[in-house]
């Protein structure tokens, strides 16, 4: 005798305990089922016959008793093995067909396949042969509502036989069907068990039962007759059907882990259908995502504006820059001297960019009966680009003036007014500087105090030359005003130059250099801050958003709780239902993320054209975006796994 491919022992399940009284709906049933048999399970509503259904299909597990499926304990078997057993050993065919609404007949049918890792041109090209073998080849794209009952219930048949079908469970296949639609079913089934199928019929009909070779009749949760007790087992001539083939099957398959690229391209077609379907919900769902992720990238970039915008503005005021005097060494010795062989050697380091010695002070300085007290200062032509400070009328002195001690000027807004009358032209008019003739070239741009210090524009610029031989008599600087190649590298500048002065000083320490440096780094990491601050402020309504995709995915669990029964009955493991409820996050949120994006760069664009500064980060919008997805699995996470944890029972019999 061959070994059975189902063998059940001493079966019983109960329901209920605890908090609900305990009923025994199967008490005890011992059965075998061998290859080729077609069998009938017959019995009144509530006699067990379901449950029995359900245990056989490895949909549920007894309370007590062994079922061994081809010589193997399923009581052993964990979770992936029993799905592969529902995927690859057995097809069902259920009374309410239990058809996936939003799929089309042949991605109904192609489900168990896809579980399988079956490649696409494979299944696609087997679920078509199938349709068109059962008289659908005409219905491939049509959804269950555009199908009559019998057709669906052929579209369930062509899905259980979809991975081989070896053992169909068909659970009242005929109940919800007409008398031509019931006969055209039954004749599939047989044709199936003359093929080999081992046949399982669960059935209160008797009439259709009385097809099937055998017929097992329960009731009240046991076997009263059986009308195999008096025969030997049929042989069969399938050999792929033989049970220590599919036991070796079975332990080969439960190593596989099948194709999760085809997995992921049918969670995401899923996904994208049920958010299509659901638009207007998904929509409002998506509302929170688009708000968060436009609210963080606009406000980082209105930060980043900011910032950029009072770094510009504190540089205009010479914050950039480095300034080397002479001081005393110790409390008896000299100031020390800065040179202009110095100024020379200095210039060669790379971390300087330009480098201009200055003399000055206040001097009075007069045309025709206006006069007033200005600081004058000798500089070199980089005093435009140093001090980012342009002329805006005439232009700026020649470095043939500077090497000509030209007597030449450029002077303040300030000064002009003060001298010659508001908004006069004062190009090519003299003025007297301690009683010194000079030409004025140019004025310079209005720039304001900055820190409470002298006011910027009351200043005059002349030539050092000019300066060192008609005013002050002495060539050597009052200090050296440098400005660093790389502005966010003042220290490195800083220690560059330091390191170069000793040494010309022969280690003595008889010089000073600050900046105003430190000025725009705090101004920076205030505006820093800021942004963080902003960008927090603005992460809550990301956050408000996972919230609204983890109650959204709650709602889609909810309703689609028998799909997920029906995905598990197909084959479909913890982790595939996993996948896909967290893949349908994911997208939700990738979706939200990408029009949160495109909504912040047209805010971005109204704002830049008020005036407003705005400096879009490719950091920001990626890191924004990247929020939205780990939003989408942090918040769809739980939902998901709610899923996969479902009893394939409950969820099959639900609402």
């Amino acid at each position: 005798m061959s070994t059975p491919l189902i063998e059940l022992r001493d079966i019983r399940k109960a329901y209920g305990g605890i908090d609900t009284p305990l009923v025994e709906v199967v008490r005890g049933i011992s059965l075998a089922i061998h290859p080729g048999e077609f069998v009938a399970i017959v019995g009144a509503s509530g006699s067990g016959k379901s449950t029995l259904m359900n245990i056989l299909g490895c949909l549920d597990r007894p309370t007590s008793g062994e079922y061994y499926f081809a010589g193997k304990d399923v009581a052993m078997l964990d979770s992936d093995e029993l799905a592969w057993l529902r995927r690859e050993a057995f097809g069902f065919v259920f009374q309410g067909y239990h058809l996936i609404a939003s799929g089309s007949a042949q991605e109904n049918v192609e489900m168990p396949a896809i579980y399988a890792g079956t490649p696409a041109a494979e299944r696609h090209a087997r679920a078509a042969a199938l349709l068109d073998r059962l008289g659908l080849a005409s219905r491939t794209a049509n959804r269950p509502h555009q199908l009559s009952g019998g057709q669906q219930q052929r579209v369930s048949i062509a899905r259980a036989l979809m991975n081989g079908g070896h053992i169909i469970l068909a659970d009242e296949p005929t109940g919800a069907l007409d008398s031509q639609s019931g006969a055209e079913v039954m004749a599939l089934l047989d044709e199936l068990a003359s093929q080999g199928h081992v046949v399982i019929l669960i059935t209160h009909d008797r009439e259709v039962a009385a097809r099937a070779q055998r017929v097992i009749e329960i009731r009240d949760g046991l076997v009263v007759n059986d009308s195999a007790n008096e025969q030997a087992p049929p042989p069969t001539s399938h050999p792929g059907l033989q049970a220590e083939d599919l036991r070796q099957r079975l332990d080969r398959g439960a190593t596989e882990s099948g194709a999760w690229k085809g997995e992921l391209l049918e969670a995401l077609q899923a996904a994208w259908r049920v958010m299509w379907i659901n638009r207007f919900r998904t929509a409002l769902t998506l509302l929170g995502i688009v708000i968060g992720v436009a609210s963080v990238v606009v406000m980082l970039a209105v930060g980043e504006g900011s910032k950029r915008q009072v770094m510009a503005q504190m540089a205009a005021f010479g914050s950039n820059i480095l300034y080397l005097s002479g001081k005393s060494a110790t409390l008896r010795e000299p100031a020390g001297l800065i040179t202009l062989d110095e100024v020379a050697a200095l210039s060669g380091l790379p971390q300087v960019k330009m480098i201009m010695p200055v003399i000055g002070n206040k001097m009075m300085a007069r045309h025709g009966n206006n006069n007033g007290s200005f600081y004058v200062g000798g500089n070199n032509t980089y005093f435009p680009e140093i001090f980012n400070w342009p002329v805006v009328e005439g232009a700026f002195f020649t470095e043939a003036d500077e090497q000509s001690a030209a007597a030449v000027a450029v002077i303040g807004q300030k000064v002009r007014d003060k001298l010659f009358g508001p908004q006069a032209n004062a190009l090519g008019r003299y003025i007297l500087i301690e009683n010194v003739p000079f030409q004025v070239l140019g004025v310079l741009q209005g720039k304001g105090a900055s820190s409470g210090s002298e006011d910027s524009d009351e200043r005059i610029v002349v030539p050092y030359s000019a300066a060192a031989i008609r005013l002050f008599g002495s060539r050597d600087p009052e200090y050296i005003t440098i400005a660093a190649a790389d502005s966010r590298r003042v220290k490195e500048t800083e220690a560059a130059i330091d390191h170069l002065m000793r040494k010309l000083h022969n280690g003595k320490q008889d010089y000073e250099l600050t900046n105003d440096a430190a000025l725009i780094q705090a101004e920076a990491r205030t505006q820093n801050t800021l942004s963080l601050m902003l960008g927090s402020i603005a992460a809550i309504s990301l956050l408000v958003g996972g919230i609204g995709v983890m109650n959204i995915m709650l709602m889609t669990v909810r309703e689609r709780t028998r799909e997920i029964g029906i995905r598990m009955a197909t084959g479909a493991r913890q982790r595939d239902i996993l996948r896909q409820f967290l893949t349908e996050a994911v997208l939700l949120s990738m979706v939200g993320g990408v029009t949160g994006i495109a909504l912040a760069v047209l805010i971005g664009g109204g704002l830049l054209l008020a005036n407003i500064a705005v400096a879009f980060s490719l950091g920001a919008v990626l890191g924004a975006f990247a929020c939205a997805v780990i939003t989408g699995v942090v918040f769809g996470f739980m939902p998901a796994r709610k899923a996969a944890r479902l009893d394939p029972v409950k969820a099959l019999t639900s609402e």
